[in-house]
């Protein structure tokens, strides 16, 4: 029997602080037909707040260091003021949405990240085994559109900062045992470009061989390294296709779809 088909797109900060962009990819999310759930990073807005607080961020990698003054910020920014946002703007649309942290029904459940070269605070790492999927299927089939934020906990009480594609990849792979599951991550390019310097020259299509050959030739480097190594970690484990692309360009061919074959 072919498995129901669930498409998740997770949303990067430069659309999330971008409101009229923001409001143009939900209407496209909305129009999307079918199973679907959205994942958003936090954007700016938090390190905004911080500063207006006196207080710097301070990011390693990109990745944020969370003290308890840190997580209180962006636990209320993205499991409060943006996801609450997003959820509002998609009920307008029709999209009877559910905006949902980790801790929410238990549906995302890590640990904190061990202390090893860098102290990162109260940051979360997480695999599949920590989404609650049962839960997620109960919400699909229910009518709801979840909408997860980067706010997870640790089963103890304790709440988390952890990295929006981290999750939506996790999710994707944990969702594929009980539907054939597309993974799009939108941000504020074509896709992935053969020149850097050139919006227009998207690679439209790359599986494991040409990732290597383009891995080699360096003209995937940089930042877009991590962001494909997880996209094919996910394909390697059962997710149908991965997108890379605009977040205006989702039904669109303008765009980069991964494979493995």
């Amino acid at each position: 029997m072919n498995k129901p088909e669930v498409t998740i797109y997770k949303i990067g900060g430069g659309i999330i602080d971008d409101a009229a962009e923001l409001i143009k990819f939900l209407v496209l999310f909305a129009q999307t037909a079918g199973f679907k759930i959205l994942v958003h990073g936090g954007g700016k807005g938090a390190s905004a707040m911080m500063r207006e607080l006196g207080l710097t961020p301070q990011l390693i990698n990109g990745r944020r260091v969370t003290d308890a003054t840190v997580l209180d910020i962006v636990t209320m920014f993205y499991a409060g003021k943006t996801n609450k946002q997003v959820v509002a703007e998609l009920q307008r649309l029709g999209v009877n949405a559910l905006g949902l942290s980790g801790a929410d029904g238990n549906i995302i459940q890590g640990v904190k990240r061990p202390v090893k070269d860098i102290d990162y605070g109260f940051v979360g790492d997480i695999t599949t085994a920590s989404i609650n999927k049962k839960l997620v299927q109960q919400l699909l089939a229910s009518g709801l559109t979840p909408v997860l934020c980067p706010i997870i906990h640790d089963g103890n009480g304790q709440l988390l900062n952890t990295n929006a594609d981290t999750i939506a990849s996790a999710v994707a792979v944990a969702l594929t045992e009980l539907y054939t599951v597309t993974l799009h991550y939108c941000f504020e390019k074509n896709g992935v470009l053969r020149d850097i310097n050139d919006d227009e020259s998207v690679i439209p299509e790359i599986n494991s061989a040409a990732y290597a050959e383009l891995k080699a030739q360096g003209i995937i480097a940089d930042g877009m390294l991590p962001k494909l190594e997880n996209a094919f970690a996910a394909l390697s484990q059962g997710v149908q296709a991965v997108i890379i692309g605009h977040a205006l360009n989702i039904q669109t061919t303008l765009r980069t779809k991964l494979c493995l074959n």
